[in-house]
């Protein structure tokens, strides 16, 4: 930390603080967020997480001085772009995910941010009563006209790609059709715990859907267990109930007499003997002068 002003050493070592008392530390962008959203947000994460802003080098620095107590901790340094800040937690990286994925709200755009996907504009009327707007909708490429006193859009266009820059001109317009194309909130690049990373696709994954896949694979599991006979405490249980089963209608086709299957076998010698007698009736009526 030489030739580093004393102000910054400072804040330096309470970054260090915050990573090294956290179970869990991450760098989230914060670009974009107006002051007030991010203030909103701070407080709706109180108690869960805290973001710590500062800037991108002495953010490095903390990484990379707090790695030397916590392995792997500097690689979240690799995520370091733009405005940036920490986030600390004791909530899981999956968990710290979905809460900071729900503080991202719909915003306007401005012209010149970067589309985060397609920018439609829908076919059917429009708020407007007919006049100037109706030049302004067209000039910035709006298929707008005028139909039975209404300002209506003809057809659905695309009017932005993903990945293109909005023009200035278009912004003002889809501000005034209610069409918000930026998402605005923090948004995690990367977690560290327990001295693994996790990247921002790992801390995306769909939990609804790996869940069901692990039901899946759980049933596969346990119905292959079942057909080669392996013992687990899972399938103890049903292992002996069906050796159960197949013992006791071997023992019952063999004719061999146990506690458990006397009864069936008198059962099905009373069957047979029925059967028998239907077959010679004599026998059933000198049987039945008898009795």
């Amino acid at each position: 930390m030489a030739h580093v002003a004393p102000y910054k050493k400072a804040v330096v070592d309470e970054l260090v603080r915050r990573c090294l008392s956290s179970q869990v530390v991450g760098v989230a962008s914060i670009q974009g967020i107006p002051a007030p959203q991010f203030q909103a947000i701070r407080q709706r994460l109180r108690g869960r997480a805290t973001i710590t802003v500062s800037k991108n080098n002495l953010l490095r620095l903390a990484l990379e001085q707090a790695a030397a107590k916590k392995p792997h901790l500097n690689e979240l340094a690799e995520a370091i772009e733009g405005q940036t800040a920490v986030v600390t937690a004791e909530l899981n990286p999956f968990k710290l995910f979905r809460e900071l994925e729900a503080t991202k709200t719909r915003a306007p755009a401005r012209g010149g941010e970067v589309a985060p996907e397609d920018i439609w504009v829908r076919e059917g009327e429009t708020p407007f009563k007919p006049g100037p707007v109706v030049g302004d909708l067209q000039k910035a490429g709006v298929p707008a006209a005028i139909e039975r006193g209404k300002v209506v859009v003809k057809k659905d266009k695309l009017m932005v790609k993903a990945g293109d820059r909005i023009p200035r001109e278009l912004a003002g317009v889809l501000a005034r059709l209610d069409i918000f194309p930026l998402v605005v909130g923090l948004d995690l690049k990367g977690a560290h715990e327990g001295g693994m990373v996790f990247r921002r696709d790992a801390l995306a994954v769909d939990d609804v859907a790996v869940r069901a896949q692990l039901v899946v694979a759980g049933m596969g599991a346990f119905n292959l267990a079942m057909f080669i006979g392996y013992p687990t405490k899972a399938t103890i249980v049903p292992l002996l109930t069906f050796a159960h089963a197949k013992a006791l209608g071997l023992a019952v086709e063999c004719g061999f007499p146990t506690k458990g299957t006397v009864k069936f076998l008198l059962a099905k010698a009373q069957a047979q003997a029925l059967a028998l007698a239907s077959r010679v009736p004599e026998a059933t009526e000198g049987s039945t002068k008898q009795g």
